[in-house]
């Protein structure tokens, strides 16, 4: 089920975010940030801020005992949404769990007006931009450097971000 996360759901989605995206167990699923990335993705004070932002929204995917198994971030930005952190736990990737969130996403961006979702994903990571383009996403043409949290990310190598945006209709 596809609900809402509230500030009680924080150490779960950290703990969530964090194995999917870092550390080897990570290395699991298909998705991880692991050899690019050392050290935490997210901590309990970054999640506050987000759910404490009038303009943030963070949706949960939980299973059949409550347990979250996949969220994303969605925040508006004038008339786009910008969609981050979409996280499946690593030992469930590959069932469409990913796709159910950023169809609800797509479905929030609707009920909000916006125009257009948009993300950004590191260059490198060529499968999870193709992903995203064969769910109608398309690069838009901008980079942006990535600039690491210092306050627990080490980072491996230079990074950069891609844009993707979908329209919204």
């Amino acid at each position: 089920m596809i609900s809402t996360a509230t500030i009680e759901d924080v150490p779960a989605l950290v703990a969530l975010i964090n194995s999917a995206y870092r550390g080897d167990g990570s290395k699991q699923g298909w998705t991880t940030e692991a050899d690019l990335i050392q050290g935490l993705r997210t901590d309990d004070a970054q999640l506050l801020e987000i759910l404490n932002d009038p303009t943030s929204n963070f949706l949960k995917y939980t299973n059949e005992t409550g347990a979250i198994i996949g969220c994303v971030r969605l925040q508006k930005q004038g008339d786009r949404l910008y969609l981050g952190m979409l996280t499946v736990s690593p030992q469930l990737q590959a069932k469409g769990l990913g796709k159910l969130l950023l169809q609800a996403s797509e479905t929030y961006a609707q009920q909000q007006d916006c125009r257009a979702i948009f993300m950004t994903v590191f260059s490198v990571r060529t499968e999870l931009v193709a992903w995203y383009e064969r769910h109608g996403y398309h690069r838009t043409g901008e980079i942006i450097p990535f600039k690491h949290n210092e306050k627990f990310e080490i980072v491996t190598q230079q990074l950069e971000f891609l844009v993707l945006e979908k329209a919204i209709e």
